[in-house]
């Protein structure tokens, strides 16, 4: 039950493609936003669709694979933990931010659907 604790599994599409940021000390970061979509019928009969948005975040070596293979609209199924943080904005707001820190990755869209 202990590997239970903040673990997340999620397949969907990536919305964009992904991005990276890289720190004067060598360390990477790759952001991406994925999309996972479920479905009911509501009380009159009518499929509903409903989609959620998630922010990932990769560090490191997980981060430049990601930023190699992840492309807008790939099939993708992840592995990692629930992260919450604050910062304040410019203007001074407070913002909070609910993040998937990504550990492991599979890329699901066949390869002769990559666009590369």
């Amino acid at each position: 039950m202990k590997n239970l604790i903040n673990h997340v599994q999620l397949i969907g599409h990536l919305g964009k493609d992904v991005e990276t940021l890289e720190f004067s000390e060598g360390k990477k970061v790759a952001k991406a936003a994925l999309a996972t979509s479920s479905s009911y019928y509501n009380k009159n009969g009518e499929r509903v669709e409903n989609t959620d948005w998630h922010n990932l975040v990769a560090w490191g070596k997980t981060a430049e694979l990601m930023a190699n293979l992840g492309t807008k609209g790939s099939k993708i199924a992840i592995s990692g933990k629930i992260s919450n943080r604050t910062y304040e904005d410019k203007g001074g707001v407070k913002r909070y931010v609910s993040e998937v820190v990504v550990d492991e990755f599979i890329m699901m869209t066949p390869k002769s659907k990559v666009p590369f």
